[in-house]
Parts: structure tokens; C-alpha cells; sequence
């Protein structure tokens, strides 16, 4: 029987990588995975005859992350590259996410799951649009830590002042969107400078490099001050002679602590109950933590299905059928006033309609564009949606899991909208949505 938590079990770190055209973050990643020695041979001699034939002495590290012919071609990042790699003292899930303004979308489906994100700069450039959208987008996203790697040092002699006055620019933004956290560093990712050595050149500099950063920022939170939230996702019943009558409820823990012997509620039905035992890989705990994957019984006989949500009864969140949020659309075709959607909320999938759509966010400058009466691919905006059955929905500020859902088209499951529930910065209150007409079965 296992009781305690160990946290060094849990030692992961996801990030992602983010910034303007050009400013280097495919070059920042493909030093950070050959210099920390987690690139393949076959890898490098791959990328080492692609260099040679673009007619490169030296091999083009960016070459590690661009893995589309098109992105290849562009000599741009189009796609987010996923890789995963580990030092003695971390493992990491890297996202290497486009810098063009029409990629807008990929950033945020990369950076979703981040719990940091590295933004760079050219040093030669300092703070641009770009950056301060990458910058909006991880403020939106409730990224809990931010890099600011400042590129490119090589090309201004090193010199203090000139990162100096990049770092005081971007953190002064940065606190206005409510970053709690941010650490710049001066780098060149071509040369190496601080990404995974520290540099020679810049003695002036006495902070940690990126990897080392990397390795010691604390993202491995106490999961006991988190409401505990468990979304079923499997119901369990081998109905075999030597298990007749077990019913297990199977899924990952949101967020939070469950313990046996706790009360807790089922939701949307408020049915109570108390948690006679927890089953994790073919053996019996007393307590599981986010985000282990148990199987949980419960001392009653209850009607407990996919889609439901187990909580402790001293925290269970409110339900509602009415939903404020903030989204980024991310299909091509527009998300208007009046569609029918399926709103997909942990395990849980119902029908709802967009009532209305108060404004959309221009994320250069944080200024609202009021009524635009429908959002296109990469817009990012607020959306008033109406739903058929009540979610237990929380605040995305408060859990990035349970605060989160997706739109999709109930035609051909394509997904529309990536969403986040509750307010968000610089968003002023609206008035009331308007009603609209229902038909065809969705009228709620």
C-alpha cells in the first residue's frame, strides 16, 4: 500500500519555443538537442548532407526541428515539431512552434500544454509585434514561466546594454499581461553561447544558460492545493467468476488528491458516494495524485458513466449550461453566431450553440474589435456559448485541465475552436448576449 507522493516521479518538464520570423528558434533547438547530446548519428549525418546541399560548410541545426519539405524549402517553421529528450536531472517535451502571424493557431496548440515557454528576440531587431503577440499568447494560455532567450549576440558584439534594454522592454510587457515569471538570457544559437555551455564572450552575464534553466525551474507543483477533479473515461465490469460484482470507474486524474474512505460527488447527476478503494496497475493505494491513471470504486452503486466527473463533495464545482470564454479558432472555416457545435470538455462531449461573440483580440497591440459577428483561422476573440446538458466547468485560470474544451463540428468531427473558460486579460465585461433562433433539435 503506497501513501506518500514522490515528486521527483513527476520530474517533467514540457515546453515550448516561440518568437518572430527568423529570430533563430529552430537554430535554439537543434543546438539545445545536439549539444546536450541527444541527437542521433544518423540524425546529424542526415542533417550534415542536407546542409551540404543547400551548399553550408557547417551542418544547419535547424535542420533537426524543420522536418517538412515545404518548411525545408521556406527556410521557415510551418508545423509545431515535437521532441523529447532528457538530461540526468530532467526529461522534457519540447514544441517548436511557428513564428509567422498566420500560424497563430499551431502556437497555441503547442504552447496548450506548456508549463514554459522560451521566446526569442534578435538582438539586432529587440522587441517586435511578433514578440509581443508570442508574449499575449502565453499570458492567454496561463504559461506559468517564460524565457527570454535575446539571439543573435554574436551579431552586436556581445554587448550588455543592448540586452539589457531588450530584457527591460520585454519584462515590463511581460508584467503588464500578468507573467508571473520571466528570466532572460543572452544567447547565440549558432555559436552556442549559453544554450547548453556558458559563453566566453559575455562574462558580464551570470545568470543560469537556457538548459541549465531548464533543468532547475520549479514546475512540479503540490498536487494537495488543487480541487480534485476526476473525469471518467472507462467504466469497468470484467463480470468474471473471480470478479462478478467489481465496478471500476477508469480515467487520469485532472488535478488534486483522492483518498480512500473520501465523500465525493458525481456529476452532473449530484449523486454522493465515498471511495472504497483505488486500483493503479494491478495493485491496491490509499491515495492517487494528478496525474496518475487509476480505476476507482466506489462503496455505493451508482450510475456512473463516460463523460461524468468525480469530486471530492467539499469542492465539487458549479455546473452550468452557460459559458464565457476566450478561444482561438483554428479551423479554416469561420466559427459564426448561431452554429451548432459539440463542446468537448474533458471526457465529456455535448451540443451547444454560440450565442453570441462579444469581440475578438488584436494581439499586437490588446485592443478589442467589438462584435465581429464571427472568428477566421488564428483569430483570437470571446465567445458566449449556450449548452444541452450542464458542465462542470472551471476556470481556466484556476485548472488549465478542467478550464479547457474544444468545438467541433458535429457534421464530420473536424475540431473548430480550442477554448478557455472564465475571463481573460484585457477584456472588458459585454453586455448580455442576444438571443438566437434554434432549430432542428438544438433549442436550449
Amino acid at each position: 500500500m503506497s501513501t506518500s507522493i514522490d515528486p521527483a516521479a513527476t520530474s517533467l518538464l514540457r515546453f515550448a519555443t516561440a518568437g518572430s520570423v527568423d529570430d533563430g528558434k529552430s537554430t535554439l533547438v537543434g543546438r539545445l538537442l545536439h549539444d546536450s547530446k541527444s541527437v542521433l548519428a544518423d540524425q546529424l549525418e542526415a542533417v550534415e548532407r542536407a546542409s551540404l546541399g543547400r551548399g553550408q560548410q557547417a551542418p544547419d541545426l535547424a535542420l533537426l526541428t524543420d522536418g517538412l519539405r515545404a518548411e525545408r524549402e521556406q527556410g521557415i517553421t510551418i508545423d509545431v515539431a515535437y521532441r523529447y529528450f532528457a538530461t540526468p536531472r530532467r526529461r522534457f517535451v519540447l514544441a517548436d512552434t511557428p513564428g509567422h502571424v498566420q500560424y497563430t493557431r499551431n502556437m497555441v496548440t503547442g504552447a496548450s500544454t506548456a508549463e514554459l515557454a522560451v521566446v526569442l528576440v534578435d538582438a539586432r531587431n529587440g522587441v517586435v509585434e511578433q514578440t509581443r503577440r508570442h508574449a499575449a499568447v502565453a499570458a492567454l494560455l496561463r504559461v506559468p514561466h517564460v524565457v527570454l532567450a535575446v539571439n543573435k549576440m554574436d551579431l552586436v558584439d556581445y554587448a550588455e546594454p543592448v540586452f539589457a534594454d531588450i530584457a527591460e522592454e520585454f519584462t515590463a510587457y511581460a508584467a503588464s499581461l500578468g507573467v508571473p515569471d520571466v528570466t532572460a538570457v543572452p544567447i547565440s544559437a549558432l555559436a552556442g553561447d549559453n544554450v547548453v555551455t556558458p559563453s566566453a564572450h559575455m562574462d558580464w552575464y551570470g545568470g543560469p544558460t537556457v538548459l541549465e534553466h531548464l533543468e532547475s525551474v520549479p514546475v512540479v507543483a503540490d498536487p494537495t492545493g488543487d480541487p480534485a477533479r476526476f473525469p471518467v473515461q472507462y467504466v469497468i465490469r470484467p463480470q468474471t467468476p473471480e470478479h462478478r460484482d467489481y465496478r471500476g470507474y477508469a480515467g487520469q486524474l485532472a488535478s488534486g488528491v483522492l483518498r480512500v474512505g473520501e465523500d465525493v460527488t458525481v456529476l452532473p447527476s449530484g449523486r454522493r458516494s465515498t471511495i472504497a478503494g483505488i486500483d493503479a496497475l494491478g495493485s491496491q493505494i490509499d491515495v492517487a495524485w494528478a496525474p496518475q491513471s487509476v480505476t476507482l470504486r466506489l462503496a455505493d452503486d451508482l450510475d456512473v458513466s463516460r463523460g461524468d466527473l468525480i469530486a471530492p463533495t467539499t469542492g465539487v464545482p458549479a455546473l452550468t449550461r452557460d459559458v464565457e470564454a476566450t478561444v482561438c479558432h483554428v479551423a479554416d472555416r469561420p466559427l459564426r453566431v448561431g452554429d451548432r457545435v459539440l463542446l468537448k470538455h474533458t471526457t465529456r462531449t455535448v451540443k451547444a450553440i454560440v450565442k453570441d461573440i462579444p469581440s475578438r483580440l488584436t494581439l499586437g497591440d490588446l485592443s478589442q474589435h467589438p462584435a465581429p459577428g464571427e472568428l477566421a483561422a488564428n483569430d483570437i476573440g470571446r465567445v458566449v456559448l449556450r449548452t444541452a446538458e450542464p458542465l462542470a466547468l472551471d476556470a481556466y485560470a484556476d485548472s488549465r485541465r478542467t478550464g479547457s474544451f474544444l468545438l467541433v463540428d458535429p457534421a464530420d468531427g473536424t475540431t473548430l475552436t480550442a477554448g478557455m473558460a472564465g475571463a481573460a486579460f484585457a477584456v472588458k465585461a459585454t453586455d448580455e448576449a442576444a438571443p438566437v433562433a434554434d432549430d432542428e433539435g438544438w433549442d436550449f
